[in-house]
């Protein structure tokens, strides 16, 4: 091991072994197969790379992840180390080079996909080699069990009997103690021969927040951390491509990185955010990046992991360097409902594991309480000992205090023993909130005493609480349709009236909407019936209806809110840039009068959906496009017609939103030059808002497709004036 020492400090330039990196070389160098579950970023890499410069033949590496292949090659280069790669990213006069290193005795480390192993080509390469060391990189893939499981690892096994003499050494970062069994039976593996490394990442700040506004929450979170480099995982390569467009929009350097790019743009996007060229990598949850990168600071969850496994693993790229990164997952429970659907259309043992690593994710994001290491690696079969971390949001907030939810856990137990615990929480639920669905009425289950004794909770504080009293262990899931049934705790609190303490999730969003109606509708009916008279005389004047000057909706906010300016007229509902300009002054007049009259002031108008919107489709739509993105574009990148997209932008022009970029516009329509002139007039003269009083002032000669895009282009031509 003196020898190890040297290589580790000589070769790779460290001073010092991390935990059970020495124990896995020396059991390896020993001859005896060894499985080594260490921590990502906890230095697998090296419990093969120093056996492989001291064994005088190959190591064989085999990994799932060409980019992982690629980068480890480079290390080694750099290190000095002679190590090469076969897989299907490479030209075919670099396949018979690296072919021919092997055969020469040239190479100490040869790196290969599963796939390619198990090819009659590698199969006589190896025949000529003297080969003392089979490494399986991310060795959970072996397992059905593991979050990654890939049928190929299995044929592994072939390998290990055609090369009896050469030592197996299995690492993963990811193994539950289920994982690690079928590992070792898989592999033959003795116990005695198994190391087992902490899971816990001391450096990494843990967060799990509410998902209210991802995009705002994510573009808040950057803003503070504009120099560092970090990844965001999303569930979709759709989200990925939009998130990062938006991100570049707003000043942020990021690339994409999915399945679905050009091999070679997601090579430079991966190259360009290793060498610090850019700074955000936004990438599908699903898509393994093999990326070691050590200064990555941050990793954002934009959408749910599908399991415990891969978020540990993804969280697991920040802080490889020891300094302090920050994890943040942004969770609801629509995310869950999302990955359920997919869930569903699997087979049955493919679904069933699937749904485990779902609930298990789930139950970790939704516990409030604990300190967030603690479940987590319990996940992984470690005991977590100590209460409060320091470096996690569940111990570094304030928490909450616990509520007696004693009743409402009550009536929920107590259906899912009258339904006869053969149902899953929705059904439950559907009883309790007295649903006449189907399923309820086809089971007789609206006869039951416990039928619509919950109606005064709606259905997601039913679906959160029966995931605490989960979580809490009063009730446990079982089957792919996660039918609940009670626990011998549970029967003991129903029969003893135990006081059950926890969260009950306030229903703010209904009582919102409420208010927020209610504060519309009081509007003052004197001003009501000015700002109505000014209208009509309006209308009048420029021979069309009322309603194409202002709706009724615009006069009543206008009544309830008393605007004083220009700014504050632009708030209320219908008015756009085009009005503002050609009706605004004019009605603020007849407002500040009414309000001088009667010693009334401004009103701050208040929208709960307003901090949101600058979020929402319409406006990054908006935003792309008048930073030069095409409708064309759009279109592809969105997976619509253009006509989607043109109604996006008049959402976003109708918000009061400049549109430029008009000659993009022209390709859209048409219509000759004369006919488009013919059809701005009419714009110009009765407004952009309606398009039946254009349609009817050009005799329908016009279709209303057209005008749609000429609407566009007249507001365009207005922003620009």
């Amino acid at each position: 091991m003196s020898t190890a020492a040297s290589i580790l400090k000589n070769t790779f330039g460290y001073d010092n072994f991390r935990p059970y990196q020495h124990e896995v070389i020396k059991n390896v160098l020993a001859g005896h197969d060894t499985l080594a579950i260490m921590p990502t970023g906890g230095g697998k890499s090296l419990c093969y790379q120093i056996p492989a410069l001291i064994l005088d033949g190959l190591t064989l590496v085999v990994s799932p992840l060409i980019a992982l292949m690629k980068d480890q090659v480079e290390q080694m280069r750099a290190s000095g180390v002679p190590a090469v790669m076969l897989n299907s990213s490479l030209p075919a006069y670099e396949y018979q080079k690296n072919m021919d290193l092997v055969k020469d005795g040239a190479v100490k480390l040869l790196y290969l996909a599963p796939e390619t192993l198990l090819t009659p080509r590698i199969f006589s390469l190896l025949s000529r080699t003297q080969l003392d060391l089979l490494t399986i990189d991310e060795a959970h893939c072996i397992s059905e069990w593991g979050h990654d499981f890939r049928p190929e690892y299995r044929q592994i096994t072939e390998i290990r009997q055609r090369y009896p003499e050469a030592t197996c050494l299995a690492l993963t970062a990811t193994a539950t103690p289920r994982v690690r069994a079928d590992i070792t039976s898989s592999l033959n593996f003795e116990e005695s021969n198994e190391f087992v490394a902490s899971f816990n990442r001391e450096n990494l700040f843990i967060e799990v927040a509410p998902k209210r506004d991802a995009m705002g929450q994510t573009l808040q979170f950057l803003e503070k951390r504009k120099e560092e480099s970090g990844i965001i995982y999303c569930f979709s390569r759709r989200q990925v491509d939009e998130l990062a467009s938006y991100l570049e929009i707003k000043g942020f350097s990021a690339r994409p990185y999915h399945a679905g790019l050009e091999d070679a743009t997601r090579k430079d996007n991966q190259e360009a955010f290793i060498r610090d060229d850019v700074q955000i990598i936004v990438a599908t949850i699903a898509f393994g990046m093999g990326i070691n990168k050590p200064n990555v600071r941050f990793v954002i969850h934009y959408d749910l992991p599908k399991s415990i496994e891969g978020y540990y693993q993804e969280i697991g790229r920040a802080g490889r360097d020891g300094l302090p990164a920050h994890c943040l997952l942004l969770y609801n429970y629509s995310d869950v409902s999302k990955q359920r659907y997919f869930i569903n259309q699997k087979e049955a043992n493919e679904k069933r594991v699937a749904t485990e690593h779902l609930d298990a994710i789930v139950r970790y994001a939704e516990d409030e309480i604990r300190c967030r290491r603690n479940p987590l690696l319990a996940y992984f079969g470690e005991k977590y000992e100590i209460e409060n971390c320091k470096n996690c949001d569940n111990c570094t907030s304030q928490r909450r205090d616990l509520t007696d939810i004693t009743v409402p856990a009550q009536k929920f137990l107590s259906c899912v023993k009258r339904t006869g615990e053969r149902f899953g929480a929705g059904h439950v639920t559907a009883v309790l909130r007295g649903s006449k669905n189907k399923k309820v009425l086809r089971y007789g289950h609206e006869n039951l005493s416990t039928y619509g004794i919950g109606d005064d909770l709606t259905q997601k504080q039913w679906m959160h609480l029966s995931r605490q009293l989960v979580q809490m262990g009063y009730l446990q899931k079982s089957g792919e349709y996660s039918v609940l049934n009670l626990s011998s705790q549970a029967m003991d609190a129903l029969r003893n009236r135990t006081t059950i303490m926890g969260h009950l999730q306030e229903a703010e969003s209904r009582s919102r909407r409420r208010d927020a109606r209610q504060e519309v509708l009081d509007y003052d009916k004197n001003l009501f019936a000015l700002l109505r008279q000014k209208r009509k005389e309006l209308a009048d004047e420029a021979g069309v209806p009322p309603y194409v000057i202002f709706s009724d909706k615009t006069l009543v906010e206008m009544s309830a809110y008393y605007p004083q300016s220009l700014e504050s007229v632009l708030k209320m509902s219908g008015v756009g840039q085009a009005k503002l300009r050609r009706y605004g002054e004019i009605f603020l007049v007849e407002i500040k009068n009414y309000c001088s009259q009667n010693g009334f002031e401004e009103k701050e108008k208040r929208s709960y959906r307003e901090k949101n919107d600058k979020n929402r489709r319409y406006m990054i739509v908006g935003e792309m496009y008048n930073t030069g993105e095409s409708i064309e574009s759009l279109s592809e990148r969105y997976h619509v017609q253009a006509s989607t997209i043109l109604n996006h932008l008049m959402r976003f022009t109708a918000a009061g939103h400049p549109l430029k970029n008009g000659e993009s516009l022209q390709s859209q329509t048409s219509l000759p030059a004369q006919a488009q002139e013919k059809v701005i007039a009419a714009f110009e003269e009765v407004g952009t808002d309606f398009l039946k009083p254009v349609f009817e002032k050009l005799n329908g000669e016009i279709s209303y497709e057209e005008l749609k895009i000429m609407r566009l282009i007249a507001i365009s031509k207005q922003s620009r004036h």
